[in-house]
């Protein structure tokens, strides 16, 4: 991203060179000489795309956007126009984008299918990778159908057929669980086995069933294996996947070390390739399924992999955040004319950087709880800059307030910082560097975003992963 200046909420090139909005199409049909601008339509629930609709309006395309809750309708203020009725705003977007996954009846999925079966070009979810993605069982039932290699696990409905499940079958276990109405907070009450006899897990479940018995109806035991978390990662349009792929090692605890509880997500490590063996062996094996479900758009399938083999965990099918705010560290193409052709189901040429990408969220009270005597001292708090460069600075929960970056919605959830070289240790050194040109009060995140690549890429290699 070039050096940028803010004013008005607008996007203004600094350094001289062409700007995305002055590049020419590459979409096969439009004229070399003909600038690309199209209407994008986010539709979102709590603004998690937000710094993507940016980055597609400073493209120079018509971005608006529908905020679904109420505490995070502020968040892109200044940077993004706002609708109120996101159905009256169909007729008029060239394209329809669905930023997340939301259950039940009318969820995002649900509506992107009845939305392309009357033409209209939609990027989200289907009903289908809905699914995926919240039914943890679903999930791993289509990995083992797809042909994966899937780790054993039992689901219950009750905690005392677990406890006698884990007397009579002692081992090491997570415990995940698996509510029906997608709580992520519930979701991320999980629990990983250390004791190879099972009993530190035993024991929580004994002291906890009570209270848990309230929150969580459903959850799952899964085997515990050792070996180095990796995700493969791929843009879908509607008929074949996009390359090149994206792997990518996500840190989701909220302190270094991997301490703390998990927040979804505090910065991720990546890198660009051409499908390869990991692909081959996990994500690729869904080209059927996502073809008959007709998805269009990113989906990740998180993976422990070891000297025996390579075992799926989860999907996402969505934008992941930070995840995709961090891809734009690594695609020289313009966002808003790729997302345009995948939506029409081109198999557009993605450029993209070598080397690797890092990501590193900064954060503020009251993340990653909700506090709301905390929000309301950190609400509308200034977010400044040393210098005047916003080279790998990525929104988060924040708006632009008479020319002042500040905090927004209820998160605390800020920045997402990016970094971008041929070696991680450059890349990593980016990024920490853009950091300190950043002045939040309390603001908050990891500093070890990337630092296992040393010692857990020779493993991978070794194992054949990589």
């Amino acid at each position: 991203m070039a050096d940028v200046e803010i004013k008005n909420g607008a996007v203004a090139e600094s350094n001289g060179q062409i700007s995305d909005v002055q590049r020419t199409s590459n979409i096969e049909g439009y004229p070399a000489e003909e600038k690309f601008s199209k209407k994008f339509l986010f539709v979102s629930d709590s603004a998690a795309a937000v710094d993507l609709a940016w980055k597609i309006k400073s493209e120079g395309n018509e971005v608006r956007m529908y905020i679904g809750n109420e505490e995070d309708q502020d968040v892109g203020d200044g940077f993004i126009d706002k609708v109120d009725d996101w159905l009256g705003q169909v007729d008029w977007a060239d394209v329809v984008v669905f930023d997340d996954v939301v259950s039940g009846p009318n969820g995002f999925g649900k509506v992107a299918d009845e939305l392309r079966a009357k033409g209209k070009l939609v990027v989200g979810g289907s009903e289908y990778t809905d699914k995926l993605e919240i039914d943890r069982e679903f999930g791993q039932q289509e990995m083992k159908s797809a042909g994966m290699l899937v780790l054993p696990q039992w689901m219950f409905d009750n905690f005392g057929a677990a406890i006698d499940f884990l007397k009579d079958n002692p081992g090491r276990y997570v415990f995940k669980p698996a509510e029906g109405d997608f709580d992520w907070h519930v979701r991320n009450l999980l629990f990983i086995g250390q004791e190879e006899d099972g009993k530190d897990l035993l024991e929580m479940l004994e002291h906890n069933r009570k209270s848990w018995a309230r929150k969580i109806k459903r959850f799952q035991l899964q085997k515990v294996v050792s070996g180095a978390e990796i995700a493969c990662g791929a843009f879908f349009n509607g008929h074949d996947f996009v390359t090149p792929i994206n792997i990518n090692f996500e840190h989701q605890k909220l302190f270094p070390g991997d301490i703390g509880p998990r927040t979804g997500e505090m910065g991720t490590l990546m890198f660009w390739s051409e499908p390869n063996g990991f692909f081959n062996a996990t994500l690729g094996k869904m080209l059927e399924k996502l073809r008959e479900s007709k998805y269009v758009g990113y989906i990740d399938i998180n993976c422990i992999a070891n000297g025996k083999g390579i075992y799926p965990l989860e999907f996402t099918a969505r934008f992941g955040y930070p995840t995709i705010s961090i891809q734009q560290e690594g695609i020289t193409s313009p966002m808003g004319e790729f997302l345009y052709a995948l939506a029409k189901g081109e198999q557009y040429p993605l450029r993209t950087d070598k080397g690797f990408q890092v990501g590193i969220v900064i954060a503020a009270p009251p993340f990653p709880y909700r506090d709301e005597k905390m929000l309301q001292v950190y609400k509308d708090i200034s977010i400044l800059f040393k210098k005047p460069n916003f080279d790998g600075i990525h929104l988060g929960d924040v708006k632009l307030v008479e020319n002042d970056w500040k905090l927004a919605g209820k998160s605390g959830y800020a920045l997402i910082i990016t970094g971008s070289n041929s070696t991680v240790a450059e890349a990593r050194r980016q990024a920490y560097r853009r950091i300190e040109n950043v002045m939040l009060q309390n603001m908050f995140y990891r500093t070890d975003i990337g630092a296992k690549w040393f010692e857990e890429s020779d493993e991978l290699q070794t194992w054949g992963v990589l």
